[in-house]
């Protein structure tokens, strides 16, 4: 039974009480706050296997920052971003999250890099009352929560869940091409597991059964084993759990053995840079996917405009991540501006937990949370690589 329960106060204390329906409390900081300006920090693999997601979002991040303290900030006080490389690399997230709690007095955590480095720190967040909004991971831990553990609440995310995105895709591809033996070939952290509980659960409901299982380790790059079981199998789908370069080594591989079978990536799979560099390897990769890719030469209105400012800023094309990035931080701003002029981490929490919906301008669903669901939306797409291009195949999907 929900019972309401009077804020505390702690003299001199940074931190701001809230009340969850379950009567238990939520600490959240107001630490990053002052008259002009907003601390908010990120992590991001900017140096290690997957530096070509890392870089982008970062950029995208940055960007978004400018625009919005050339407009004039929020509510008059400017964001300023602390960034830090984690190698994707758990410990050196938790390193990071560390000295941004601890020195830079960050106000959120804003589109942390990657599953592991973002599971890996999260405590030292929730501990501090800093709220983990938007992580580049969707990973189920990073917005379902338990009221019984009121620092949970803290966590947002407004990325497609892998579970739930896969379990679209397949179930699509399942029912349109009449597949018979589904595989999969995951990577061997929370990511993966992820992909594979939702290749799992979906067979499950289809009632059924796995032709071939496999996995491989984080940053690996030899995929000849788990290809070569995989074909021995039978396999007639092979579900990816990977990433960039793991996605291009798979399928490279599956072509020096002669073997023609489809392949369907889980959303990471889903950027400019695995048909750039794949090529011919790639071409066929079907992929779940957020939101519509977009091409300068193709795009219109802001869009088009944004893209051109992307490439004037940074000096290369905008990708996926960069919209992700940029996404990140202009979610955070419509909360924030919400939230009022007289901004605390109470309030903020109580703005993400409003029921608004953030619009971008990509065409993505709508972002909208509400006090029991901190996740955005569950709406799949599935693209395919035709001519070097991502092409949309079929939207609107669920499982």
């Amino acid at each position: 039974m929900s019972k309401s329960l009077k804020a505390v106060g702690l003299v001199g204390s940074a931190l701001a009480l809230t009340c969850l329906p379950a009567a238990a409390q939520t600490k959240v900081t107001n630490e990053g706050i002052s008259a002009s300006e907003i601390v908010i920090g990120t992590h991001q693999d900017l140096s290690g296997p997957i530096k070509v997601w890392g870089v982008p979002v970062s950029n995208g991040m940055k960007m978004a920052v400018e625009e919005i303290n050339a407009a004039g900030g929020i509510q008059g006080r400017k964001i300023r971003m602390i960034l830090e490389d984690n190698g994707y690399d758990p410990k050196k997230g938790v390193l990071a999250s560390q000295k941004m709690v601890e020195r830079d007095k960050i106000f959120a955590m804003i589109g942390s890099m990657g599953s592991a480095p973002t599971l890996a720190a999260q405590d030292i967040l929730f501990d501090a009352g800093v709220l983990q909004l938007f992580p580049l991971t969707a990973a189920e831990f990073t917005f379902k929560f338990d009221p019984a553990k009121p620092q949970e609440r803290l966590k947002f995310n407004n990325l497609l869940p892998y579970v739930e995105s896969t379990r679209a895709a397949l179930k699509y591809m399942m029912e349109w091409k009449n597949f018979g033996k589904p595989c999969i070939m995951h990577q061997d952290d929370e990511y993966g597991k992820n992909v594979l509980d939702g290749f799992n659960q979906q067979l499950a409901a289809m009632k059924v059964q796995p032709a071939s299982i496999t996995s491989y380790k984080r940053g690996a790059s030899d995929f000849s084993a788990q290809i070569a079981k995989m074909k021995s199998d039978g396999c007639d789908l092979v579900v990816l759990g990977t990433v960039i370069r793991e996605t291009i080594g798979a399928m490279t591989e599956a072509r020096k053995l002669g073997w023609d079978v489809t392949f369907l990536g889980a959303t990471p799979t889903n950027v400019l840079e695995v048909p750039t560099l794949g090529k011919e390897a790639v071409e066929g990769l079907y992929a779940a996917s957020g939101f519509e890719i977009p091409y300068e030469d193709t795009a219109k209105g802001k869009v088009h405009d944004w893209l051109v400012n992307y490439k004037k800023m940074f000096g290369t094309d905008a990708n996926t991540q960069a919209i992700i990035g940029y996404n990140a931080v202009t979610t955070f701003a419509f909360y924030a501006d919400k939230a009022g002029k007289d901004l605390t981490g109470q309030k903020m929490l109580d703005s993400l937990e409003s029921g608004e919906k953030f619009l971008d301008i990509f065409n993505s669903p709508p972002t909208k949370f509400s006090k029991t669901d901190h996740l955005a939306n569950t709406i799949t797409q599935v693209q395919q690589v035709r001519g070097g291009r991502w092409v949309l195949v079929k939207d609107n999907l669920m499982f």
